[in-house]
C-alpha cells in the first residue's frame, strides 16, 4: 500500500499547478500540506510548520508515508483549486510574493492565506480602507537610535504624516503618491530590525530622504506597506481613469534594482577611492557614506542613450584604474567606480545599462529638473565623493 500511495503522489504532481509551490511558485516542490491539500517547496514548508499542526500538517512527498485519507484530500483539492479558495479576494494592491522576494512578505502572505483567512471571506482587509494610524519605531536622522513616532496615513488628502508629539504639528508631511517604500533586507542583520521599512521621497530641498521604521509585529509592518500601496493605486486610478489596472500595479512600489558597496573616486584624478553604499532607484543612482544615512552624499540622474548617457568598463582618462572599475558617463561629468570582483562590476553595469536603454518619460524629465535645481541651489559644482 505504501508503494501504491507513493505512485499516486507522483502522479498528482503531474497535474497542472501541483508541480509549482502553492505559495511562492517555486518549481522544486518537495512537501505537501495534506490537510490543506496543497504541494509546497522546502522554504514555504518551514513557514507552514510554524503555523502549527492545527492549521497545516506537512509531510515530505518522498520520505514520509501518506495515509489513504491524506492522499484523498490532496486529490480532491490540489494547488489550482486551493488558490480559488484561499486567494479568492486578494486586493489588487496586495504584493503577492515571488521567488527571492523579502522573506517577511512570504511569511505574512502564507499566514494571511491560511491562518487569518484574509482572502477567503467577504470583508476586505483594513489596509484597503485608505486610513491607518499607529506607532512605529523610527530611526533618528543623525544617529542609529530608534524612537516611537505616531504615523497617520490618509488617502483622501494623499498624506503620510508622523509626529514627535501627538499634541503638536506633524514633524513631516509626505505625499503618498510621490514616495516609495521597500523592505530593508540588504543590510547586515545587526544594522536594522528584521521588520524594517525604508521610505524614500524627495524632500522640499529636492534631495532624496530616507526614513527607516519598524514594528516588532511583522503583520503590522506588512499592513503599513500594503496600505501605502493601496492608497497609491487609488490615487493612480483617479489620475488615469482609462489605464489598465495591471499597468498601474507596476507603479505602486519598487525595490531597488541594485544596492550595495562600491568604491568611488571624486571628480579629480588625484582623489582617492572611498567606500560608498550605492542604490539604483529607477533613474537615481545615489551614494551614501553609511547604508542608514538619511540623505545621500550625492545623486546621479541616469538618462537614456539618446541624451548621451552610457556606462563602460574602465575609468576616465588620467584616473587611476583600481580593481574592477567602470564609469558612468553623463553630459555633465564622468563618475568612476570600482567593484570587488568582475562579477559584481558586471551586475552593476547591466542594471545601469537597462536604465539607459529606456526612453525618458515625463516623470523622468521632471525628476531630472528637480535634481538639477538641487545642485544649483547648493552650489555643489563638484559633487561630494
Amino acid at each position: 500500500m505504501a508503494y501504491q500511495n507513493e505512485k499516486i503522489i507522483l502522479e498528482l504532481l503531474k497535474i497542472e499547478g501541483n508541480s509549482e509551490c502553492a505559495d511562492c511558485g517555486r518549481k522544486d516542490v518537495e512537501y505537501a500540506s495534506y490537510n490543506l491539500g496543497v504541494f509546497v517547496c522546502a522554504t514555504c514548508s518551514q513557514i507552514h510548520r510554524s503555523l502549527g499542526t492545527h492549521i497545516s500538517k506537512i509531510k515530505h512527498i518522498n520520505l514520509d508515508y501518506f495515509e489513504d485519507s491524506q492522499i484523498k484530500n490532496l486529490m480532491d483539492i490540489g494547488n489550482k483549486k486551493s488558490k480559488l479558495i484561499y486567494e479568492k479576494r486578494i486586493p489588487a494592491c496586495y504584493r503577492i510574493p515571488k521567488i527571492n522576494d523579502p522573506q517577511i512578505l512570504l511569511e505574512q502572505f502564507i499566514r494571511a492565506k491560511y491562518e487569518r483567512r484574509e482572502f477567503s471571506g467577504n470583508q476586505m482587509p483594513s489596509y484597503t480602507s485608505g486610513k491607518m494610524e499607529g506607532f512605529l519605531m523610527k530611526k533618528g536622522k543623525d544617529d542609529n537610535k530608534y524612537f516611537p513616532r505616531k504615523f497617520t496615513l490618509n488617502e483622501a488628502d494623499d498624506t503620510l504624516r508622523y509626529f514627535v508629539r501627538e499634541d503638536r504639528n506633524p514633524k513631516a508631511v509626505l505625499r503618498i503618491s510621490e514616495l516609495n517604500v521597500t523592505f530593508a533586507t540588504q543590510f547586515k542583520k545587526d544594522l536594522v530590525h528584521k521588520n524594517t521599512l525604508q521610505i524614500s521621497y524627495l524632500s522640499p530641498s529636492n534631495s532624496t530622504r530616507h526614513l527607516f521604521v519598524y514594528h516588532d509585529d511583522p503583520e503590522v509592518i506588512v499592513n503599513w506597506y500594503n496600505s501605502i500601496r493601496c492608497s497609491k493605486l487609488h490615487y493612480l486610478q483617479i489620475a488615469y481613469p482609462h489605464a489598465n489596472e495591471s499597468d498601474l500595479i507596476g507603479l505602486l512600489t519598487h525595490d531597488f534594482a541594485k544596492e550595495g558597496y562600491l568604491m568611488k573616486t571624486g571628480p579629480r584624478p588625484s582623489d582617492a577611492y572611498r567606500r560608498r553604499w550605492l542604490t539604483l532607484d529607477d533613474r537615481k543612482l545615489s551614494y551614501f557614506i553609511d547604508p542608514l544615512d538619511s540623505f545621500p552624499k550625492g545623486e546621479i540622474f541616469i538618462g537614456s542613450s539618446n541624451e548621451h548617457y552610457s556606462v563602460r568598463p574602465g575609468v576616465a582618462e588620467d584616473f587611476r584604474d583600481e580593481g574592477f572599475t567602470f564609469s558612468v558617463f553623463t553630459p555633465e561629468r564622468i563618475y568612476n567606480f570600482s567593484a570587488s570582483s568582475a562579477e559584481l562590476r558586471n551586475e552593476w553595469m547591466n542594471e545601469i545599462q537597462k536604465v539607459i536603454n529606456r526612453p525618458l518619460s515625463t516623470s523622468d524629465i521632471a525628476l531630472c529638473a528637480r535634481l538639477i535645481r538641487k545642485r544649483y541651489a547648493t552650489m555643489n559644482f563638484l559633487p561630494g565623493r
